[in-house]
């Protein structure tokens, strides 16, 4: 029996460039075993988007990260509903923290697996983030790293009725929330403050580990670059043996080319002198028959 859900946890640990292919796989593979409706929900599987696709990996690379940011939704929710100005000062202050650095982190776990991401993409990832922390069903899919889309963003925790809340402040009330809001806007510039630094130094790493991939390849073609002249040495070497070969083999050649030609006309010389030889011997029979007073006898 396919198991859907243990598809869709493969199939969101993939690439997004990798996602489609592997989905149609498998189902195929679901229609073939004549599960139809296990394919269709296969088939309904959204494609992550790239910021998507690295908060999953956030999530499945860490799953004590993921559990903290969790509980820190949790604590931000329910200090927005008591109202607890404090807490939500503390909290709000380090949610900005977290997400810039989770962020931070998704982007460089990201690179590691060979996909860049961009800023813009980093920023997505910091809005989903925020929208995890407001949104438990949303939290909840991430956390298992099967989130399939962004969630609709959020903007703060508005949504949450507060518990008890009177209907008008006392005037002191008022001054302590104005108060309480100025600090709070303190706290968002100290925020983005650290926002940036954790951006800074998630571009740091990133260019760090950029610098160390091009030393690598540098020192691969060194070492290669080492490899082939050292190759290319030896075959010079061989070359100029080779050409000495060659040299002395000509030389050979010309001299026996030399000696074949001189035979030739060796052989030449005394096949004539032999023909010459043997008319002579022919005449000379002739003659001694004559003188004998016989008839010519035919030289066989």
């Amino acid at each position: 029996m396919v198991d859907v859900d243990a598809v869709a946890t493969e199939l969101y640990g993939l690439r997004p460039e990798e996602f489609t292919a592997a989905r149609d796989a498998h189902v195929a593979e679901a229609r073939k075993a004549g599960e139809r409706d296990a394919a269709k929900h296969i088939a309904a599987l959204r494609k992550p988007t790239l910021a998507v696709w690295a908060v999953n990996l956030l999530a499945r690379a860490d799953a004590d990260q993921a559990r903290r940011l969790l509980e820190l939704g949790r604590e931000l929710r329910e200090a927005h509903r008591t109202l607890a100005g404090e807490d939500l000062r503390k909290l709000s202050h380090q949610q900005h923290v977290v997400i810039a650095a989770m962020a931070g982190e998704a982007r460089r776990l990201a690179g590691d697996a060979g996909q860049e991401v961009s800023e813009g993409v980093q920023r997505e990832v910091e809005q989903i983030l925020r929208t995890v922390l407001a949104d438990p069903d949303a939290a909840e899919a991430w956390a298992r790293g099967v989130l399939a889309k962004a969630p609709p963003q959020v903007v703060g925790f508005a949504e949450l009725a507060p518990v008890d809340v009177p209907a008008t402040a006392p005037p002191r009330k008022r001054r302590k929330a104005e108060a309480e809001a100025e600090a709070e806007t303190q706290s968002e510039t100290d925020t983005r403050a650290a926002q940036a630094q954790a951006r800074a130094r998630a571009e740091a790493d990133r260019t760090h580990r950029e610098a160390e991939r091009a030393e690598e390849v540098l020192a691969t073609a060194e070492s290669e670059r080492a490899q082939a002249r050292a190759g290319l040495g030896a075959l010079d070497e061989r070359i100029t043996d080779l050409r000495a070969q060659l040299d002395r083999a000509r030389k050979e050649r010309d001299g026996l080319a030399a000696a074949a030609e001189e035979a030739d006309r060796r052989q030449r010389q005394a096949a004539r002198e032999a023909k010459a030889a043997r008319a002579e011997a022919r005449k000379a029979q002739h003659a001694l028959d004559a003188a004998a007073g016989g008839a010519p006898r035919t030289r066989r």
